[in-house]
C-alpha cells in the first residue's frame, strides 16, 4: 500500500500558531485498486518540537485503518518536513 498524493489540499485558518488544520483528498494505492479518500488532518507541534499528526476520514474506506493511517502519517510528515504543505 502506498499514498500517491494529496489532492485539493486546503489549510483552515486558525489563531493557534502551533496547530494547523488541513482538508484534502488522499489518493491511496491499495493492493486491489486505487482509492480516493477524503480526510481531515491536524499537525500539532509540541513544546519539544515533535510533530503530532491526527487523521480523520470523512467517509469509511474498504480497507483496514491502521496501515492506511500509518502510511498517511508518514506521507504527511515527509510533505511537512520538505515544505510542500500550504503555510497560509
Amino acid at each position: 500500500m502506498k499514498v500517491l498524493e494529496l489532492q485539493n489540499l486546503q489549510r483552515e485558518e486558525g489563531q493557534i500558531f502551533y496547530l494547523r488544520k488541513y482538508t484534502c483528498d488522499a489518493v491511496i494505492e491499495l493492493p486491489t485498486a486505487t482509492e480516493t479518500a477524503g480526510i481531515l488532518f491536524t499537525i500539532e507541534v509540541n513544546p519539544m518540537g515533535k510533530r503530532i499528526i491526527q487523521i480523520t476520514f470523512t467517509k469509511p474506506i474498504n480497507y483496514p485503518l491502521l496501515p492506511v493511517k500509518k502510511a498517511l502519517n508518514e506521507f504527511i510528515l515527509t510533505e511537512e518536513l520538505e515544505g510542500r504543505l500550504p503555510q497560509c
